[in-house]
């Protein structure tokens, strides 16, 4: 068993797990971060490294990844430490208000102050009721895309409307010698500038757009080889393909964390917006896994959440001293 000893550890080192450590760390507050997947970056280096984010300020577009490893160099002065491919399995708080956690690895992280930045927590991607899906893992059924290379060339179906299904339409038209988009609705839940950029494609002849149907069975000898779909006037129809990627959202599971005492609602975590607190006095929860009256789930909104849990956190870890906050540009970012 290893022991940490932190003044804040952070549960879940995505995006906004590690733009806490930034905002804690100009406090002076010294971060243990636990991740349950082995590198950090959460849900952008596991699911789509390659894809394209437009919403962070001072960026019109940055790749993921490049997002991630930004946020690294930006929280590097402050040495955050981590425990990455564990789960934290049990927290317990001690009469003086302090936390021990205890992963899956038997690290036991002493902290006062517990962050929960956990993304959808535990996720698994939802696969559609096809028979021979599993058979065909791997061989030509993936679930997400982490290079975009491997498509180089290659006959690609994608179903799913979502923004998902969208962004990596749009993105694998200039990759894929043949793109085929299968979706049940005629309209899409995705953003309406990428939708409208999807049926421009289609337009052009780029993509093959395929609405109001579904897929009913896959078939190949070794590999996938074809996909068989059904319109909604029930006619059937086989696309030759190479690839299938059913990108149908995320399963989230907060997994021991339901068990910790805090007010859950829909697999999220309630907190007050006043510093994204729980009802767990030294507990906070910030990014996709909390909830609150006109919550987004946008990366921009848990860089948000960070700010203002820092500051709370603070005076949580520290109640004696007088917090002094400055503008980054007053005294610069360093090191403790």
């Amino acid at each position: 068993m290893s022991f940490v000893n932190t003044d804040i550890c952070i549960i879940g080192a995505g995006p906004v797990g590690l733009f806490a450590v930034f905002e804690t760390g100009l406090l002076k507050m010294r971060c243990h971060l636990i991740d349950a997947l082995p590198q950090v970056g959460g849900q952008l280096s596991e699911i789509y490294p390659q894809k394209p984010i437009y919403d962070i300020p001072g960026f019109p577009t940055i790749n993921a990844q490049e997002l991630v490893d930004n946020l690294m160099e930006q929280i590097a002065p402050f040495k955050p430490t981590f425990s990455l491919g564990e789960r934290v399995e049990q927290l317990f708080q001690e009469d003086d208000g302090t936390f021990i956690l205890i992963t899956s690895d038997n690290t036991e992280v002493h902290c006062k102050a517990v962050v929960i930045a956990g993304g959808l927590g535990c996720f698994e991607p939802r696969k559609p009721a096809i028979d021979r899906l599993e058979e065909f893992e791997g061989k030509g059924v993936a679930y997400m895309v982490k290079n975009p290379e491997l498509f180089r060339d290659k006959r690609i179906v994608l179903s799913g409307g979502g923004d998902s299904a969208l962004d990596w339409t749009i993105f694998l038209a200039d990759i894929a010698s043949e793109i085929t988009l299968i979706h049940r609705g005629n309209t899409f839940r995705g953003a309406p500038d990428s939708a409208e950029k999807v049926f421009e494609l289609a337009n052009q002849g780029l993509v093959n757009l395929v609405l109001e149907s579904h897929i009913t069975g896959i078939n190949g000898n070794g590999h996938l080889q074809e996909v068989t779909i059904l319109d909604r006037e029930n006619r059937e129809s086989v696309i030759q393909t190479d690839h299938l990627i059913p990108l149908y959202g995320l399963t989230p599971k907060l997994g021991p964390i339901a068990d910790w005492g805090l007010n859950i609602e829909h697999s999220a975590i309630e907190v007050n917006t006043y510093d994204y607190s729980t009802n767990v006095p030294g507990i906070y929860a910030i990014g996709d896994i909390n909830t609150y009256p006109g919550k987004l789930k946008l990366i921009l909104c848990g860089f948000h959440e960070a700010a203002l849990m820092a500051q709370s956190a603070f005076k949580y870890v520290y109640p004696e001293q007088k917090l002094s906050f400055k503008y980054t540009t007053v005294y610069g970012v360093t090191a403790f």
